[in-house]
Formats: structure tokens, sequence, C-alpha cells
């Protein structure tokens, strides 16, 4: 990883940025635990839309690792575009992608390895996953449209046949919690299968997030008048077909192993996401009062790794100390204390990234 300062960073997408950052921000508020104290306590039904659906359905917080991957790919294309017009080969851009793919992997593992009871070798971390989609998209980046669409679809017919035609015994239940293919590779690699219901092969499927996130960007970087509307048309088309997929019992939206309707589904959203987050930026000029989600998404791939490594295993814990101990000498209940002590630890990370906003410091992979 390498901090690079930069003197220049206009001529920016600058809903990107934003976009990013919005995502980015609602995971460093959850890295907190506020999402999940508040639907422990609540049971609250808007509440519980910050929080993983269990297994078949879909719920908001499902679709923030997907938007994540997209956005990858819509940031790939821009880099890309930028090196091969300041003469950077190919092969040169290959080697670039082939390290940074080292290091997501890296600090996905890492992020993943340090337990209570010693070390752990997992792949299921998003930078893990996004190492191999990041591969991918960059592999097929200067195909066709419609090949980079065929490979897509390739991708998720693979997914259906794995999950449904192989077999194996004990896990031959394509859609079933701890019985399925994806469970059964995880035994293979890791020798061990996530409780929650996440696979590694997930890399699959969502690879298909960060090709389209690819192609947007293209689109976004081209001449074409209509961006919105093929962003908003493309988006409609991934929803019918995901959610059709689903209500048609023909495969069930699972986002644990990201079934082939939860990607094209997801897929949906991240589109609409992004032609909203255009339109009102980039295209309506509304840029003012941005700058609290665009610095935070600048430095995207720190705070992750800040808030996942550092967070979890001190930073969280440090902070809660200090902010519960003041409001214990105020009889402040336990509710407040999660509140106050989730805005402290989030305050001071957002400080962090601000500080390096101000340096012209981003760190990039």
């Amino acid at each position: 990883m390498t901090a690079k300062a930069s003197t220049t960073i206009s001529n920016r997408l600058l809903s990107l940025d934003f976009l990013r950052g919005f995502i980015m921000v609602l995971l460093a508020i959850e890295s907190t635990g506020l999402y999940d104290y508040l639907y422990e306590h609540t049971h609250n039904g808007f509440i519980e839309q910050f929080t993983h659906h269990p297994w078949h359905g879909l719920h908001f917080w499902d679709l923030v690792q997907p938007s994540f991957m997209f956005m990858a790919g819509v940031v790939m294309a821009f880099s890309l575009n930028k090196q091969w017009a300041n003469g950077v080969s190919w092969n040169q851009s290959f080697i670039k992608t082939l390290k940074r793919c080292g290091w997501l992997f890296f600090w996905g593992v890492l992020d993943y390895a340090v337990r209570p009871k010693g070390l752990s070798f997992e792949l299921w971390d998003v930078l893990t996953q996004l190492s191999f989609t990041t591969l991918v998209a960059f592999l097929i980046f200067r195909w066709s449209s419609l090949a980079q669409i065929g490979i897509c679809i390739g991708l998720l017919l693979l997914t259906e046949v794995l999950y449904r035609f192989t077999h194996v015994q004990s896990f031959d239940q394509p859609f079933t919690d701890q019985h399925n293919f994806g469970n059964y590779i995880d035994l293979l690699l890791m020798n061990k299968i996530n409780k929650g219901g996440w696979v590694a092969i997930n890399c699959i499927p969502t690879a298909v997030h960060t090709i389209a996130g690819a192609l947007i960007g293209k689109l976004l970087l081209s001449d074409n008048k209509n961006k919105l509307g093929r962003i908003m048309l493309w988006g409609a088309i991934c929803l019918l077909i995901g959610f059709g997929l689903d209500l048609l019992n023909i495969t069930p939206i699972i986002k644990r192993i990201a079934t082939t309707s939860f990607t094209i589904a997801s897929l949906g959203w991240c589109l609409w996401f992004l032609a909203l987050s255009y339109w009102w930026v980039d295209v309506a000029g509304h840029k003012k009062y941005l700058t609290f989600f665009t610095i935070v998404g600048m430095n995207s791939i720190f705070i992750y790794l800040f808030f996942e490594i550092v967070g979890s295993r001190w930073f969280n814990g440090y902070v809660s100390a200090i902010s519960n101990g003041v409001l214990s000498r105020f009889n402040a209940g336990e509710l407040l204390k999660v509140i106050v002590g989730a805005i402290c630890i989030f305050g001071l990370e957002w400080l962090i990234c601000y500080f390096l906003y101000r340096k012209k410091v981003f760190f990039k992979l």
C-alpha cells in the first residue's frame, strides 16, 4: 500500500466520490455496532434494513457490498482511461493491477486472520473477493460491451451449474444453508464452514458487479448524450430479471451465497443508485454539502482497513471506554452510551480522513 500526495483532485466525477463516501460512512457507522444494538433492543422494521437478511430475502444492507464492488469497477474505468491517455502500456497497467489485487488479497486475509484464539485463514472478506473480481474485470476491459455482457452471463450460468448439478454428498442442496456447494468449497479451501452462511466462491457471481461497473464507467467517459437514460434502463432490466427469478421460484434471492437472482437484482439497485447520484451531483449540479462524504470516499480503502482492523481490535473499545466513563458520571442509560460512543468513534475516524484530505494524501493499493 502506498500513500500518494496529489496536488490535483479536480476533473473528477464528483458523484463517484460522493457515492463511495456515502457507502463508507454507512460501513463505518456499522462497524461501531450501532445498527445491531438498535435492532436487538427495538426490533424496528426500519433499523432491520441495516442488517443482513438471515437467508432468503433482501434488506437494504445487503446492497452495500455489491455497491462497493460495482463502484470499484467504475473507478477502474476512470483510472485506466487516465493511464492510457498518459501513455501507460497495457502490460504496465496489468502489472499494476496484479499488484493491487495482491494487496487486496493480503489485506482481506489479514482482516480475518487475527482471532482471539490464534491465527485463522479465511477468504470471506470483501477485499479478498474484490481481488478476484478486479482481475477478471481488467482482463476483459478492452473487449466489446457485448462480449463482456456475455462473460457476465457465463459467470452466472456457471454459478447455477455449480450449485444445482455437482451433487456432492451432504452438500447437494443448492439453496440450503450449510449444505450447498459453496460450503463444500470452503471446507476444501479453509477446512471450515462459515456459521453465517457466507461462502468464498461468491467472488464468481459478484465479478458481474465489478465488470458492470467498468462498463458503466466507460459509458460515463463516452460522448453518449443519453448516459442517464441507459443506466436507468439497464437498472430496470436487472431489477425485473432478478426479482422475477425469485418470484417465479426459479432461483431465490440469497445474499449470503450470492445467487444469480440476488446478483442481478442488486446490480439493478447499484445502477439506480449511481444514476441518482450522477443526476443529482453532476447533471443538476447540487455539489454543496457533499464534502462530508467525499472526504471519506477519496480514502475509502484506508478507512475501511482502519475500522476493520484497528477499530474492531482496539480503537472502538478504547474510545467507548472513555465516552462511557464520562456518561456514567451523569447516570446515562445504556442506549445513550451506545449512541454517543458510536458518534465519537465515527467522528474521530472522519477527522482522520479530513486530516489526510487537507494534506492531499490519498492511500491507494
